[in-house]
């Protein structure tokens, strides 16, 4: 693991990392903040997952979550969004398929199969920080944003062992139903739907016997957001959530369109709600 940067930021410091990837294959980066708690001994870890297009510098340089994770005491890490410079032909085609564009599963389909798997790749991220920085791997939450809400809610639902918190902004909360999701689940898992429903968030919740995340589930979801009517379908995650009994705060806000003007405008709420659930965890 080789360090790109360094910045004090907040009284802690916020980094830039290089590793080799063996759930990838490759070379992959990712960004994190340790606050100055850290210097006493571990502290609870939040991962972010970024959107379409995004890579590991976008959350830290936009959404001003640092000063709030300082207050907290929280670890903030934020991978890329997919593998880069995989060499498959067509990767850099489509701005919504390929590289920027992991959509947080395993792909099974060749040519993907070999390098598209983010999924793995996430869990390798989360033991390498436990392993090598001040992370207390029992009490880490995930948050993400559009494509990385889809990540966060379904690694979520699919590990809660690994995850003890979940928040998203403007998630695509059933991908199995919408343009995006149906491009990325027939390139990288295949023309069989019903495969796609592991990898649907909406789907994973309303196939739960109880509430997996008894504490409370936030999302915020803008009302200008230009994706929302046919891409986001927040409405069905919250009428699975209520079909399981699983606590669900769904805020939406007028004006608000699907960019870091929204997301920096409530990131202060979701670092808080995640603080606070993970300091409720003891060893």
């Amino acid at each position: 693991m080789d360090m790109i940067s360094e910045h004090v930021c907040h009284g802690g410091v916020q980094r830039f990392y290089r590793h080799d990837s063996k759930a990838i294959g490759l070379p992959m980066r990712f960004s994190i903040f340790i606050p100055a708690q850290a210097a006493q001994g571990p502290v609870p870890a939040l991962f972010y997952l970024a959107g379409l297009t995004c890579t590991e510098e976008t959350f830290a340089i936009k959404a001003g979550a640092q000063q709030f994770a300082a207050q907290e005491g929280l670890v903030l890490v934020s991978p890329d969004t997919s593998p880069r410079g995989a060499g498959i032909e067509g990767e850099t085609t489509s701005w919504d398929f390929g590289e920027g564009a992991g959509f947080y599963v395993d792909a099974s389909q060749a040519p993907w199969s070999q390098h598209y798997r983010m999924e793995s790749y996430i869990h390798e991220l989360r033991q390498l920080v436990i392993d090598e920085l001040p992370v207390d791997g029992k009490r880490v939450g995930i948050f993400g944003h559009s494509m990385g809400g889809h990540g966060a809610l379904t690694l979520a639902l699919r590990r809660p062992d690994l995850f003890s918190s979940v928040s998203a902004f403007a998630p695509i909360a059933a991908p199995s139903r919408c343009p995006w999701g149906h491009k990325a689940f027939n390139g990288y898992l295949g023309p069989d739907q019903a495969g796609w429903l592991a990898h649907d968030a909406s789907a994973l919740m309303a196939a739960q016997e109880q509430a997996p995340f008894p504490k409370g589930i936030l999302i915020d979801q803008g009302l200008a957001d230009k994706f929302l009517e046919e891409q986001l379908y927040p409405e069905v995650f919250e009428d699975a959530c209520r079909a399981v009994g699983q606590p669900v705060e769904l805020r939406r806000h007028a004006g608000y369109d699907h960019g870091y003007y929204f997301i920096s405008s409530f990131i202060a709420d979701h670092v808080r709600f995640h603080g606070r659930q993970l300091k409720e965890i003891t060893s």
